[in-house]
């Protein structure tokens, strides 16, 4: 029993070093895409797990909603004074310190403009049947 070989997992660092040393490396300005990082890992780590794929993308999004990257146009980036600033969703909130601006007023409203046809615009309203005095309709 004292001679069972015990598997041991490859001689690789965690991921969230490897993605660090790779963007380090890497030196783009603009940042690397996943592509490119995997490409390094995989020329300097020659024993990856086989789903080394979907490791990486589970830990670049993890490493991205913790904020530990930054995710800009494809690409991933360290946080740091030369990055640009991160950029929210949908419209920008307003700021309670500003005053509200002013309302334009209407214009006063004309006289109704009568169509050539002389009736007017829309769909004529329902007209009632009138009832006759006994009850029967006329």
């Amino acid at each position: 029993m004292a001679t069972e070989e015990v598997s041991k997992r490859p001689a690789i660092p965690p991921y969230r070093q490897m993605i660090m040393e790779a963007l380090d490396s890497l030196k783009q300005k603009e940042g690397a895409n996943k592509t490119s990082i995997s490409e390094y890992l995989e020329s300097k780590y020659k024993d990856l797990p086989a789903a080394h794929v979907n490791l990486l993308s589970a830990h670049l999004t993890t490493m991205k909603d913790s904020g530990e990257l930054l995710f800009i146009k494809n690409n991933y980036l360290r946080p740091g004074a030369e990055a640009p600033p991160k950029r929210g969703r949908g419209r920008p909130r307003k700021d309670p310190n500003s005053l509200p601006e002013p309302k334009k007023p209407k214009p006063a409203a004309g006289p109704q403009a009568v169509s050539k046809t002389g009736r007017p615009r829309g769909r004529p309203r329902k007209v009632k049947p009138q009832t006759a005095p006994n009850g029967l309709e006329g």
